[in-house]
């Protein structure tokens, strides 16, 4: 099978196509016949070598997928034919951007049905840090009030949408260019992070998801007992015991598979709470020019490999 590979860590241009075994399902996996894959800011940090979670190279890239699955291990939850999504074996390889990925079972679930598989494959792992921030760890709840850091990003525009679903008050932190795309999301309000200083505009805020390493400026943000949910900096102890200390909640989120996430995302998606972004798709082929783009940090919602 065709899939995407590096043997150095580098720039986009390490990337390249291989012909490498197809995977055999074990008892209770299944192999999916991957028809899109997208494409994380973490993928490019492993790429390069900045964030080094996969040790040496060489091996493949890429996390999410969408697709239908080909063939059922002993056991397996699912059948041929079935059409699945998930964020399989994070934080291990799972090399996405590939044609099959065999995956335990209980790591995708049934991808949302009003989805074609581009825009599932843009769900998994940006919906499941959002969710398990906002609903697992900090339990978002009707009428809370929410600030969402760079709100038009990939895991951004998806938690503006868990929240608004979960009955939140959102304020929202994006570019003024971003400011109608954000709104759209359902944001109630929206403040421009480059002209304006979030720390005197917001005040009582019940839950701040910080997906830009704010630290110990949220403080002044949240109010007594609330939680800030950092994704950047889930293992700082330091950060960690300083918002405690001053007596606010902190949680830090890696983000884990998890099919019972991924089937309450699906039922919002299918109710039109719902709605993944994608800025542009590429072929497996162009996986370096899709790296590009992520790597930009410009872009809105999710870029997407498509696999034929």
């Amino acid at each position: 099978m065709r899939a995407v590979i590096q043997k150095s860590f580098g720039g986009p241009e390490v990337l390249e196509v291989a012909e490498i075994d197809r995977p055999t399902p074990l008892p209770g996996e299944v192999l999916v016949r991957v028809r899109a894959s997208s494409v994380n800011p973490v993928d490019v940090g492993v790429r390069s070598g900045a964030y080094p979670l996969l040790g040496e190279p060489p091996f493949g890239v890429g996390w999410d997928i969408s697709g239908v699955v080909e063939e059922a291990g002993a056991g397996a939850r699912f059948r041929p034919g079935d059409e699945v999504y998930g964020m399989p074996f994070f934080p291990r390889a799972a090399t996405a951007y590939a044609e099959y990925v065999a995956v335990p079972g209980r790591q995708v679930a049934r991808k949302p049905a009003t989805l074609d598989h581009v825009h599932s494959a843009a769900l998994p792992l940006a919906a499941l840090t959002a969710w398990q921030g906002l609903v697992d760890a900090a339990g978002l709840g009707e009428g809370q009030r929410v600030l969402i850091h760079r709100a038009a990003g990939g895991v951004g525009h998806l938690a503006v949408q868990i929240a608004k679903a979960r009955g939140a008050h959102v304020t929202a932190l994006a570019s003024a260019p971003k400011h109608d795309f954000v709104r759209s999301l359902g944001a109630d309000e929206v403040i421009d992070y480059r002209t304006t200083d979030y720390t005197e505009a917001v005040k009582d805020a019940d839950v701040v998801f910080d997906s830009s390493s704010e630290g110990v400026r949220a403080l002044s943000v949240l109010r007594p007992g609330g939680t800030l949910v950092s994704i950047m900096e889930h293992g700082d102890r330091e950060l960690a015991a300083r918002i405690e200390a001053a007596g606010r909640r902190f949680a830090g989120i890696a983000v884990e598979p998890d099919y019972a996430s991924l089937e309450a995302i699906a039922a919002l998606v299918d109710a039109g709470r719902i709605r993944p972004h994608v800025a542009g798709t590429f072929p497996l082929a162009e996986a370096a020019t899709a790296h590009e783009r992520v790597a930009s940090g410009r872009t809105q919602g999710k870029i997407v490999l498509t696999v034929d």
